[in-house]
């Protein structure tokens, strides 16, 4: 299975634009450049791109191991925060942290833990990220 992503781009750094597409559509043509990346301006940036690619890509990891232990999430709720820094003479991604928030009614905290670590471990998305991944789950029954 393949699936693809497309950017053009037009001009320089700071005064160019781009436009990102997803093969589904769901995304077509949609505005991004330098002051939505680095000056808060309107527009996606890759960065929010990948974060919301990981969060995706966990909360389905998750309601997988969780289903494989028993459990059924009633809610998962997954935001990926990726940071990205200045490095020498260019620009870093240096780290990722998902916050998760879980609904699952009668679980036990353990199985619930692990099965989370095992969804941070073991997603797609995780596997292709070097930065380093951290995670906050919290459980509520």
């Amino acid at each position: 299975m393949q699936k693809i992503g497309s950017a053009k781009w037009q001009g320089g750094i700071k005064d160019g634009v781009g436009a990102i597409s997803t093969q589904s559509g769901v995304l077509k043509d949609a505005p991004y450049g330098f002051k939505a990346r680095f000056e808060g301006g309107p527009g996606t940036n890759p960065e929010e791109l990948i974060g919301a690619a990981h969060a995706g890509c966990f909360s389905m990891a998750l309601s997988l191991i969780l289903g494989e232990a028993g459990m059924v999430a009633d809610s998962i709720e997954t935001k990926a925060t990726v940071t990205l820094e200045k490095e020498g003479g260019g620009f870093s991604i240096t780290a990722i942290h998902l916050d998760v928030a879980v609904k699952i009614p009668g679980a036990e905290q353990a199985a619930f833990e692990k099965a989370a670590q095992a969804a941070k471990e073991n997603c797609p998305v995780s596997k292709l990220l070097k930065a380093p991944i951290t995670m906050n789950a919290t459980l509520a029954s």
